[in-house]
């Protein structure tokens, strides 16, 4: 895909307005976008910068996230997302993930335990058969656990193919127009203000990653949040492991097809919502300490030279929770903020939210947890309280 646009030829002289115009082009937009075309509803797209630049082509790729009420239809849908789409998004199925202490091996415990109880196998592993599965592994491993499920895809491979099948299917997509502001009448959302004009449209989804709140506030809709950089790492390439869905020590991330080693997790740095700057660079400080933490998962890489790194924007809610919710006003208004697991749920994402859009709830997984109602009583300073604060305003 291209480096300046992954969807060159999707513009151009397009109607104005749609039944739904999207605000937001990262991967749950998109997916929304897709089944909804798939759906055959006219639909729009609007991104003020280029699909999926952010967080949704900037991340690990992982595709398994057991604490989710979205989890089965996750499941269900990667394996079968590039003939649905038809365009390739690298997903692989399966994943190891290794334990160098027994604490990690409590912790990662939990999520088997978890995974086991919805119907997901996940087997134990010994530190040697570790080894033995993962050539890059070293005698540091204290234990694993292989995972047959979840799996892992390529973030901008994925976006790729969310857009191509999007315009496939008569839908499109306006890149590079900011919103400025909507359009209200008798309790609904009518139109779209944006720096290129007016799009009209008979229902609004908002699902702009970090600019949800502040878009969501202009109709009188709170969606707390804070955003956050998120970091990654890749190395030169190395030869191909069995599996290439490897993660732990605080790490997620994956092995690509050429043999380079991504990964990034934790620690965060608070930051304000980015303008226009095409995205923030990297932080050496984390960057570090993800190449350090790299080093101790796999030491039979540790020889690897970092040949780039980047950072990308994600929101976060008080709780760590997705947002999947059709306020009580205005009436025709869905809004999507994914608290930071955006590219693995967005197969399952997007199709709950079709759901919302087109019948008002989702009729395969109970999502009323993933509502703003959650949210009444929540302290006006929650994020003073949990130490979310930009790095210019923790010292204030």
């Amino acid at each position: 895909m291209s480096a300046n646009n992954p969807v060159t030829g999707l513009e151009g002289d397009a109607p104005r307005g749609a039944a739904v115009v999207i605000v937001g082009g990262g991967v749950t937009g998109l997916s929304a976008a897709f089944w909804l075309a798939e759906a055959g509803v006219d639909v729009l797209v609007l991104e003020r910068g280029i699909v999926g630049w952010e967080a949704s082509g900037r991340n690990g790729g992982g595709c398994s996230h057991h604490h989710s009420p979205l989890f089965a239809e996750e499941q269900r849908l990667w394996p079968m997302m590039d003939e649905l789409l038809g365009y390739p998004t690298e997903f692989r199925p399966d994943r190891i993930r290794i334990s160098l202490s027994p604490e990690q091996s409590r912790l990662y415990g939990r999520a088997v335990t978890n995974a086991r109880k919805q119907g997901f196998r996940a087997d134990d592993l010994d530190a040697q058969t570790v080894r033995e599965l993962v050539p890059l592994a070293g005698d540091n491993v204290h234990s694993g656990h292989y995972y047959h499920f979840g799996g892992h895809a390529n973030p901008h491979r994925t976006v790729q193919a969310f857009a191509w099948a999007l315009r496939d299917r008569g839908g499109r997509v306006r890149q590079h127009i900011r919103v400025t502001g909507f359009r209200q009448a008798g309790g609904r959302v009518t139109a779209v203000e944006t720096d290129q004009g007016v799009f009209g449209c008979d229902h609004l989804l908002i699902a702009a990653g970090p600019q949800t709140g502040q878009l969501a506030a202009r109709l009188d809709v709170t969606i707390p949040m804070r955003s956050a950089r998120a970091e990654m790492i890749v190395t030169e390439p190395l030869p191909l492991m069995p599996l290439g869905g490897i993660d732990g020590n605080g790490l997620y991330g994956r092995q690509t097809l050429r043999g380079n080693l991504a990964y990034g997790g934790g620690p965060h740095e608070w930051v304000e919502t980015e303008g226009d700057s095409g995205g923030i660079r990297p932080s050496t400080p984390l960057a570090g300490s993800i190449a350090r933490r790299v080093a101790e998962l796999l030491p039979k890489a540790a020889h690897a030279r970092v040949i780039r790194s980047w950072s990308g924007i994600i929101e976060n809610t008080p709780d760590g929770r997705p947002v999947l919710d059709n306020p009580a006003g205005p009436g025709n208004l869905t809004v999507a903020t994914m608290s930071g697991v955006g590219f693995g749920l967005s197969p399952a994402s997007g199709r709950a939210l079709m759901q919302l859009v087109l019948q008002g709830h989702c009729d395969f997984a109970d999502i009323s947890s993933l509502g703003l109602d959650r949210f009444t009583a929540l302290e006006p300073d929650w994020a003073e309280l949990q130490g979310w604060l930009p790095a210019g305003l923790a010292a204030v």
